[in-house]
Parts: structure tokens; sequence; C-alpha cells
């Protein structure tokens, strides 16, 4: 699929006929908010910042324009990105290492072809509104990645009582239920408990509007390109924390099915790798940190700084991946399947960690069709094929890992064992 991203109305590029256009001055091709945001940093955005977050925005609009039945293999897709980008030569040069991480975080085949450009019209207008704007401006040391889920609401908790740095939590949020409305009540507990102000949580929302593909990989890569976009304000060496547990970044398909290629690769060591390389490449001075990279989610829930706090808000995190398919059943709220692989995981760290747990599950028994009886059979036949003694080669199943091999083999473990706990705790 070829894709031709046009930032201005003023490009007039066209590659061919075939090719899909995403206009980012036209909400009805792609919708954005990133140009809302009010609240005022040190400086204005990097100009290799913005190019990656419009890279990043095409990324994600071709995931979901190009459906993944359509692929010679069912699966994997070939797409060639057609973008202007204000930083034409420091582009080309880290164009390979752009292509080997999406290749890798996504499963198809990406090509970039880069055009220079200049500031566009609606640039110029939020600079100067950003230039002549009378609000204080707030600086921060670290930012901090805030998707309303378990791993991320444990992560806040954990930097607001350990340090006293100033950190920015940012969220990203997509049509439908179930990503927004949990993330505002997680910040509105965060105010109240730390003190803190609603400008140190930015919410961006991106939607691609004919786009209908639902594994969608890339949203990570969107959603950490917003947040490397509000660091280049800071003008500072700094960290972007990204709380996951290290046993699900490790992406490995609970059987040989699909079920497990369809997961995310959004922490995996290999994928963090390469684009560390890529922001060394364009001069992005942050450094990527999942702090959790060692440990389960049940590790992470025993561990977490505040016990009691997280207790009581467990409920308010949302772990699942289609938290509104109920939407289906008639359902108005929003609420955890019970049967996917991050619902299970997170229901297993729960009981790893002895918490009651008051979240609501669609079907956490496993019993209420043929797509969460097929998931259990997935897992069951996960784990009767699972030997420890082959965890060192297993890790390397969707990815490279190339270092600190015995910590990941030993997380896997733990992490199978969690799993198989809950699993047998369902037999009774």
């Amino acid at each position: 699929m070829k894709i031709v991203c046009r930032i201005d109305k003023t490009d007039n590029f066209k590659a061919d006929e075939k090719a899909e256009n995403i206009d980012f001055f036209n909400p009805n091709s792609f919708s954005y908010t990133f140009w809302n945001n009010k609240n005022r940093l040190p400086y204005w955005y990097s100009q290799q910042a913005l190019d990656l977050l419009y890279i990043s925005m095409t990324v994600f609009a071709a995931d979901r324009l190009c459906l993944r039945k359509n692929a010679y293999d069912g699966w994997s897709r070939e797409f060639l990105i057609f973008i202007p980008v204000l930083e034409y030569d420091m582009w080309q040069n880290a164009k390979s290492t752009l292509e080997e991480m999406l290749n890798f975080l996504s499963g198809d085949k990406w090509g970039f072809i880069f055009r220079k450009r200049i500031l566009s019209e609606n640039e110029k207008t939020n600079f100067n509104r950003w230039e002549k704007s009378k609000l204080q401006v707030k600086d921060y040391d670290q930012i901090c990645m805030f998707s309303g889920g378990m791993d991320s609401f444990i992560g806040a908790i954990d930097l607001l009582e350990s340090t006293d740095n100033k950190t920015l939590f940012v969220s990203h949020y997509g049509g439908g239920k179930g990503t927004k409305e949990f993330q505002d009540i997680l910040k509105e507990k965060f105010i109240k408990k730390y003190k803190l102000e609603s400008r140190d949580f930015h919410q961006y929302y991106a939607k691609v509007t004919a786009g209908v593909e639902d594994t969608t990989r890339t949203r990570s890569f969107m959603f950490f390109s917003h947040a490397l976009a509000v660091a280049s304000c800071l003008k500072k060496s700094l960290h972007l924390i990204i709380p996951e547990n290290g046993f699900i970044s490790l992406n490995i398909p609970s059987t040989f099915s699909r079920i497990g290629t369809s997961s995310t690769r959004t922490t995996h060591p290999h994928y963090m790798t390469l684009f560390q390389e890529l922001l060394d490449l364009i001069g992005i001075k942050v450094k990527l940190d999942n702090p959790y990279q060692f440990k389960t989610k049940g590790e992470m829930l025993l561990d977490c700084k505040n016990k009691l706090f997280v207790k009581e808000n467990l409920e308010n995190t949302m772990s699942c991946s289609h938290p509104d398919n109920g939407r289906m059943q008639k359902e108005i709220e929003a609420r955890h399947c019970g049967y996917c692989l991050p619902c299970v995981i997170r229901q297993a760290a729960i009981m790893h960690a002895g918490i009651i747990d008051n979240s609501s599950y669609r079907d956490s028994k496993f019993v209420g069709g043929n797509a969460s009886k097929t998931c259990l059979n997935s897992y069951r036949l996960g784990q009767r094929k699972f030997n420890p003694k082959y965890a060192f080669m297993t890790i390397q199943s969707s990815g490279t890992i190339k270092y600190n091999i015995e910590d990941y083999a030993s997380l896997y473990i733990r992490g199978m064992k969690e799993l198989k706990n809950y699993l047998e705790a369902l037999d009774g």
C-alpha cells in the first residue's frame, strides 16, 4: 500500500492514483488534538520531534487502513510512505533504522520516501499563539506514559512516592470507550492524593477516520511520539518512563497460534533498542526507560510503593485489549472482557498479590462463547508446551535478545508460573 501524507493545504504532491492520502489539515481524513494543548512549556517543539510525530501518525493511519486479511499470507503487508519532513538530511540518515524498527514492531515491511517541507500555516499559527501566551510556564524533570492501565498506574504511584522530580504524564486515546474514561478517573485520584495539577496530565486524541484494521501494533509508536514531541519542549536530557511488566513485553505467543502474534511489542527489548537508536540518530535527547523490564505484573503489584492506594483503585484501571466490545451486547459502560491475554495476566497478577479484585469482567470464567473458549484452550496448550529448561531459547521467539539472557529467562519462568496458578485455580 502507498500512503501520501500531506501536512499543509499547499502541498500538491501526488504519488499515483492507487495511493491513499492522509491529510492532517482535514479532520475527515485524520482527526487529532495535538495542537489543542494549551499548556505552556518552556520551549517550542523541535523540528525533528514534529517530524517524528507526523511520521508516527501516518504509520498508525496506514496500519489502520490496510487490512491484514488481504495480505498474501493473511498477515504481513507492505507499505511505502511518502512524507514531507522539516529535517530532510537527518531523516535520510535515520531511514534504515526507522524502517527496521517498524518492520519489527508491526511484522510488516515499511519503506519511506521523504521530501523537504517548511513549517505549515497551522504550525506557524500555534507557534505565535504559544509565543504570545501569558500562561505560566511549567518545567518538568521527566515524562511518564500514562495509559490508564494497571502497569502505568503502578508506575505513576512509584514515581510520585519515591522522587521529588516533577513528572509530566502523557496519555493517548482513540475512538470508542474504555480508555479516556479510566485515564480521567485516575487523573483526578492522583491530583487529590499527590496534590498535582491538571496541567501535569496531557491527553491526546488521534484517529484515522476510515481505519478498520484492529491489530494496530503501531499505536505505541504514535503514543510514544506524542510524549517525545512534548519532551523536546523541555530542551534537556531526560527519561521517558514507560511502565510495563517485563513478562508481557517479551511478547511470547501463548501457543504457535495467531493469537500470540496479534499481541503488542510495545516494550520488547529489541524494539526499545531500535527506538533508542533512532532517537540518538535524530538528536532527541531522551532515554527510554522501562523500570519494570524484569518484573512480572504480580511482582509490580507486590512491590508497589503505596499498596493501599493501588488496592483502592484497581477497579479504576483498564488492562483489556478491547474494552468496548460489550457494545455488541448493548452494554453502556466499558469493562474488561476477562479472557484476552492482558486480562488473564492481570487477573493472575492480582491473585498472585493476594488482592481482592473488584474489577468488572464480562467473561472471566471462559464460558461466554467460542472466542473465550478458544483463548482458554490456547493458554492451556501453551502451559503444556512450556518447558523451563528451554526458557533461554523461548524468550527469543518474538525478537532477538542479546543481553541479560538469564534475567529474561527467569522473568519468563516466573510469569508463566503466575499464569499457571491462575488457570489451575479456575478448575477449582
